[in-house]
């Protein structure tokens, strides 16, 4: 590959020579297959209204056409515009693969030979060795704009504008506007152009090494509106700091709505444990009280004066044996084990006995159940 470039650098010198400040455009790019990329071609006045194309292929002589402004096609993997007010003609192609490697950007001359300028693709599987966030940049008029530029490589780092000068200190100017370049990691340099004008609009270069990646910026006029005065005529103003807003007052807004519902939705979810767990307590206390009572049963014995004999001499008793429940596993009691007695003793002569209140003893048994 080494000997193919030293052979067909004569000829890109020859044409670049013949064609000096005629075309101009990125030498080499890093890519990712599967990728896309825009390439721009810097052209001059007199080929304003020639016919643009681009052309595939290592060799010049025997590169083929992808594709030309005349007829314009916008689809499949290539595409091309041309911007005759910047003079500047670009070429995207996508779907990118390991034969994208090799091109030309062409300007046709009819009656003689068309003129072109080399650059080359070096497409990788892993992430390129210079890239940036996006290709397309906007600022406004008199504001300011940052680009970060990604690197994998070591050598000079600058910010070119394409076809003119370069940045390639700390700081500089290109055509009026200012420029920063500050490198706080050695894998990412960030460039701030500040001071903005429309005339800062154009393709620039983020260079590393021997790698370019070009950016387009594009600078608009504020959206400013103002009331006038004057009775009868209203020109709509929207200030600077609302337009800056737009987005970031959007995200906020949604943020913090989000944030409200997911407070009401904790407090209501809160709430209805709460009134769950109590409820359930209640009703535990309702059937705890309700099962105490069934078990608890009274009995009453009373003494009875006989004439002959004292109070204490006779005791009658009720005995009531309860049956078990029956479980599972478990024996139950049947009826026929219960006995039930009774006991009469002869009667005797009565007589009237006066009874005293200390005479009568009462009590109360509570028998509870007894689970195998």
């Amino acid at each position: 590959m080494e000997e193919e470039y030293l052979l067909l650098y004569p000829i890109k010198l020859f044409v670049l020579v013949a064609g000096i400040h005629s075309i101009t455009t990125v030498n080499k790019v890093s890519v990712k297959a599967g990728g896309s990329i825009t390439i721009p071609c810097l052209y001059g006045s007199r080929y304003m209204n020639h016919v643009k194309y681009l052309c595939k292929g290592y060799h010049w002589r025997s590169c083929s056409y992808a594709v030309k402004t005349n007829p314009q096609d916008s689809s499949g993997k290539f595409s091309i515009s041309d911007n005759k007010n910047q003079r500047i003609f670009t070429v995207t192609i996508k779907d990118l693969t390991d034969e994208d490697t090799h091109y030309w950007c062409v300007v046709e001359i009819n009656g003689g030979a068309d003129t072109g300028v080399y650059f080359h693709l070096s497409v990788t599987r892993d992430m390129p060795s210079l890239y940036v966030d996006r290709q397309e940049i906007t600022g406004f008029n008199g504001g300011s704009i940052n680009i970060s530029c990604y690197s994998r490589i070591s050598g000079e780092t600058g910010w070119c504008r394409l076809g003119r000068s370069c940045v390639t200190g700390s700081s500089g100017s290109i055509d009026g506007t200012s420029v920063t370049i500050s490198a706080r990691d050695p894998n990412v340099f960030t460039v701030t152009m500040s001071g903005l004008t429309t005339e800062s609009s154009g393709w620039y270069l983020c260079h590393k090494g021997d790698l370019q990646m070009p950016v387009h910026v594009t600078v608009a006029e504020k959206p400013n509106t103002t009331t006038s005065s004057t009775p009868g005529t209203h020109v709509n103003h929207t200030d600077d700091s609302l337009t800056r807003c737009s987005d970031t007052c959007v995200q906020n807004g949604f943020i913090i709505a989000l944030s409200l519902l997911i407070v009401i939705v904790m407090m209501t979810l809160l709430f209805w444990f709460v009134f769950k767990k109590v409820n359930k307590q209640t009703e535990a206390e309702s059937s705890a009280t309700a099962t105490a009572e069934d078990e608890v049963k009274y009995s009453t014995v009373k003494h009875k004066r006989k004439p002959s004999k004292s109070v204490e001499d006779v005791t009658y008793t009720c005995v009531k044996h309860m049956k078990k429940p029956s479980h599972k596993g478990s024996d139950a009691l049947s009826d026929v084990e219960v006995i039930y007695s009774s006991v009469v003793r002869p009667a005797v002569k009565q007589q009237k006995v006066k009874v005293t209140a200390e005479d009568v003893t009462y009590s109360r048994l509570a028998q509870q159940h007894q689970y195998l």
